[in-house]
Parts: C-alpha cells; structure tokens; sequence
C-alpha cells in the first residue's frame, strides 16, 4: 500500500530540513556538524572527481531549472484527468526540493506543448545547470501525447520524439553533456483488464502512429542524441494509472523513491526502485511497468546535494 502523498511530502521537507546542508552550508549544532550532513558532504568528495560521474558544482546546482507540463482539463470534460492536481503539486515540490526552479504549464495543446518545450530550450539558466528534469501528464498513446483539445474529430496530439528533438545537440547546445531526465506521465495504448481505478489514455484504440522519421545526423563535434534517460509510465500498448484522490501511482512511487535517496543513488538505481514500487501495485487485472527508455547516459547522475529544504 502506497503511504498518502501528502505524508510523503511532509517527510521529504523534514528530511530535508534536518539532514541535508543545501547550498547555502553546513549548519553546526552544539559546535559539530550534524552527522547526516558529513554523509552528504563525504558522499560527494568521494564522487565528485570520478570521470564515470557527471559533474555538479555549486554554481551548477543554483541555477537547475525543470519544465513540468500538466494537462489536468480537456475541451471534452469527459477526459478531464481527475487527481492530476495531485500529480501537480507533488511533482513540483519535488523538484523544488531537488533545487530545480520549476517552469509550469497547464492545459496545453498539442502546439501548446511543442511551444514550451522549444521556450524552455532558450531558457538562460541552461548554459549553467547541470542537468534538466522534463515532466509531460496528460492523456496519450503510442508515441503521443494528448493536448487539451484532443477529441474524435480533432487529433489534437503532440510526438513524444519532439521532446529528444528539442532538447539534443541540434536543438539545444547548452544541454550538450549535460543529464536529460525526461518522466511521461500518460498511457501508451488501451490494454488492460477490469479496474475501478481511472487511466491516462483515451478510450478509442485507435492504431498506434507509425514511428517519427529518424532525427539528422549533427556533424562530427557532438552526438545528436546523448545523455538522455527517459521513464515512461507504462509498456508499449498499455494504459497507467491513475487514482483520483492521491494521483497517478508512477508519481507517487517516483516521491516516495526520490525523498530518502536522491543523493545517494543515481538516476538509473532509483528509477529502477520506481519500476519494482509500480510493478507491485494492482491486482492481477490492473497491472503496470513503468520502462526506461532513450537511456544515452555515459555517466551515473547523482542529484547532490539531495533534497533541499523549498520553504527557505
């Protein structure tokens, strides 16, 4: 059973608040530094001159920025996605939390997705971060993500593969060798058994898009595609979940994963630990497996200094 998200954030603001230095210093008490916060502090010296690992200086932690997009009503009230508010809120506390200033949109369109994705690859504070957090909730399918006009008659929808397109050695320069960590919240097909929980697809079955056109080669100075790490909610052709009290179960699971061990674990170890979390929610006719995917890391990306205290 998955703890209430709401008792899951308040655990990650008192972890972070009484265990983590952030980046303004260690804090000393009774004239010593408290003992979780040299854990931190020697994690890091111990990692932070490794080539296998992605490096992080002050400067690049103070200046991470994130895009959460969140698709919550619909021109169709019927697809409006009741609990994504949850999904919302938690998601962006999280990355705050994680240092990450959180660009946010809400109700877009198709075009309205494609546009803040192509702002957000012009944002300043790119040339600085270390590393970049795209979040996208909505409806969706196969390849595709549903924007807030989608019905019958009108495929109002967005390619998954802009995202990579936007964000690679051609579209965004700044990003070159820096982590990519892209989360999609969304169902990619209609498969699943009887369940009493709602889901983030539409209800259609129609056929799956044929894949995007491969994206052009960049000359020789950068790979096009590199240092990328995807988790998509479900496997291919089937739904993911959603309750409507407490949000969808990927996002809750990414909350509880991320509090406690964001610091200490890189990126691939704990959205590993998201996909054991979800593989275990359900019965045996409501079942989802979240994937990894576009997985170009050459690097383990830890998030040091952790989890920080947002309401300083």
């Amino acid at each position: 059973m998955i703890p209430p998200v709401s008792s899951v954030i308040q655990s990650l603001k008192m972890f972070s608040s009484t265990h983590h230095p952030g980046p303004a210093g260690h804090q000393l008490s009774g004239g010593r530094l408290h003992r979780a916060e040299m854990t931190v502090k020697d994690f890091w010296m111990s990692k932070k001159d490794d080539p296998e690992v992605y490096c992080v200086t002050e400067d690049n932690y103070r200046n991470r920025v994130a895009l959460l997009i969140t698709n919550i009503k619909f021109s169709d009230e019927k697809l409006d996605r009741h609990g994504a508010e949850k999904d919302e809120e938690n998601m962006e506390k999280l990355l705050q939390s994680l240092g990450y200033e959180v660009v946010k949109w809400q109700n877009l369109t198709g075009k309205g997705i494609d546009d803040a994705l192509k702002g957000f690859a012009k944002h300043p504070k790119l040339k600085q971060t270390d590393s970049v957090f795209v979040v996208i909730m909505s409806h969706g399918k196969l390849g595709k993500i549903l924007g807030a006009d989608w019905r019958e008659d009108n495929p109002d929808e967005f390619a998954v593969d802009k995202i990579y397109r936007c964000l690679n050695s051609n579209g965004c320069q700044a990003l070159i060798n820096k982590p990519k960590v892209v989360i999609l919240q969304a169902c990619r097909g209609v498969r699943s058994g009887a369940t009493t929980w709602v889901h983030d697809g539409e209800s259609t079955g129609r056929p799956a898009p044929p894949p995007e056109d491969h994206v052009p080669e960049l000359d020789k100075s950068a790979h096009v595609e590199k240092d990328f790490i995807a988790l998509l909610a479900s496997t291919p052709d089937n739904k993911a979940y959603r309750e409507t009290q407490n949000g969808s179960i990927l996002i809750q699971n990414i909350v509880k994963v991320f509090t406690p061990e964001s610091y200490q674990k890189h990126i691939i170890d704990l959205f590993t630990k998201v996909q054991d979390l979800v593989s275990k929610c359900g019965d045996d006719q409501q079942k989802q497996m979240p994937v990894i995917d576009r997985m170009t890391l050459n690097k383990k990306f830890y998030l040091y200094p952790g989890l920080l205290d947002s309401s300083h």
